[in-house]
């Protein structure tokens, strides 16, 4: 299978299943120094993992990410403190399976014939013939997306030390949009509401909170304790937190939904309502995730084919998003020359502009404002009525129930891996524009 890397300086590859034995990320241009952990990268993906709620497929994944190379085992030399920090080496990251049970298997093979229409099944038997891994729709699963959310960790601690930081969240969900707020607001909401899910996650507390998984642990001692840890998935959901607070004092004392990372509360709980009255009738929803990012210089990217635009429409690769558009985007279509460029001027010595109605990028160039993005996420294919498909062996018509564990909407396990995919992105070109810029002559 080709087309699983992502980058030039800053690589990633990734590989794996929803149902074989887990993913692998793999990092290539990560620079030694760095302390990175198991801990920090699964508090990015608890926010992205299902079974957390009604918003989510009931799937107990816990998603816990081990660190398998990249990283010095021990201090390298007398007086040396680098135990555990990267050295340069291609990174590795596993994030082992552990909710695949036989009574999941066998309802993705009672229906693998028949595919499911606005999904990967019928297009993927067609080019992998029988040997196609379509148990839980295998590389085509939403389920993959834990590997960009790993690499994105990593990513976005590196450009947190050059002071580029990147933010996402749902701008729209279920045909109900928030309003624009100041990005100090946002990112003081986004933060609060990645410290409540990390607060009341299970799984944070039985393996990283409680000490049994640490970074000076050797790679069998961890999965020694995953192993143990497997019996202990199907009981996650009673352990589930999140739907046993009291939401009203959340929202209260947060200003948060506890369950939907939409920076207004009125909004989030008019997108929360809708999209259960949605999914009551057997149905499922989309929604928009908007990602920022600050702090990057103006002049980074590459003209032409690898406009830093361009690159950022990669997000398309993430499974669902049907539509990437930059700053005021398809909006533009509506807007005159005059309202739609984003005038400049000097204020205090330094360029400042009147808008951002470019995003941040013109000519596939920073132009040093925040970067915007937003991402259009389509209904989960997935859904409790009847659709009319087809038997891809047999070539008869036929009609699809699902019986198989489903997410009533994607939107809300979409953000946190835009905000990975753009931090790789970023990352990347970052790491290009400062080789170039230190050896030019001006």
């Amino acid at each position: 299978m080709l087309g699983c890397d992502l980058g030039t300086l800053f690589k990633v590859t990734v590989a794996g299943g929803s149902y074989q034995e887990g993913l692998t990320t793999h990092l290539q241009g990560v620079p030694p120094g760095y302390l990175i952990t198991e801990e920090e990268i699964y508090r990015d993906l608890l926010l992205r993992k299902p079974g957390q709620g009604e918003l989510s497929s009931p799937r107990r994944e816990p998603d816990v990410p081990i660190i398998y190379s990249g990283v010095n085992c021990a201090d390298t030399m007398p007086g040396f403190h680098n135990e555990a920090y990267t050295n340069g080496t291609p990174m590795v990251i596993l994030i082992p399976n552990l909710d695949r049970h036989f009574e999941h298997i066998e309802a993705y093979r009672v229906t693998n014939r028949t595919p499911r229409p606005g999904h990967a099944s019928y297009a993927s038997y067609v080019k992998y013939g029988q040997c196609d891994d379509s148990i839980g729709a295998g590389f085509f699963s939403g389920r993959y997306t834990a590997t960009i959310v790993a690499a994105g960790v990593v990513a976005k601690r590196i450009l947190k030390e050059v002071g580029i930081e990147v933010t996402g969240y749902v701008k729209e969900a279920a045909g109900i949009r928030m309003p624009d707020l100041p990005l100090e607001e946002i990112r003081s909401k986004v933060a609060a509401y990645k410290e409540f899910r990390r607060r009341h996650d299970p799984v944070y507390a039985a393996l990283f909170a409680s000490g049994k998984i640490k970074p000076e642990m050797r790679f069998l001692q961890k999965m020694a304790v995953l192993a143990e840890f497997e019996k202990e998935v199907p009981e996650l959901p009673k352990k589930m937190k999140i739907g046993h607070v009291d939401e009203e004092a959340i929202e209260k004392e947060l200003g948060i939904h506890p369950k939907l990372n939409c920076p207004h509360l009125e909004t989030a709980k008019a997108m929360f309502e809708r999209i259960i009255e949605i999914t009551k009738q057997g149905d499922s929803t989309g929604g928009v995730v908007e990602i920022v990012a600050t702090g990057v210089p103006a002049g980074m990217g590459e003209p032409v084919f690898r406009k830093l635009e361009g690159e950022l429409g990669r997000m398309m690769s993430i499974g669902t998003i049907k539509a990437v558009e930059s700053g005021a985007g398809y909006a533009t279509k509506d807007m005159t020359g005059s309202q739609d460029n984003d005038q400049m001027e000097i204020v205090n010595g330094k360029v400042a502009f009147r808008s951002n109605n470019a995003g941040g990028i013109t000519g596939g160039l920073t132009t040093g404002q925040p970067i915007v993005c937003r991402l259009v996420v389509k209904p989960t294919p997935t859904i409790a009525k009847p659709q009319h498909t087809i038997d891809k062996v047999s070539l008869e018509n036929a009609v699809l129930s699902a019986v198989t564990r489903r997410d009533p909407t994607i939107a809300p396990r979409v953000w946190p891996v835009a905000e990975a995919f753009m931090a790789c992105i970023l990352l990347d070109h970052y790491m290009q524009h400062v080789a170039f810029q230190s050896l030019a002559k001006k």
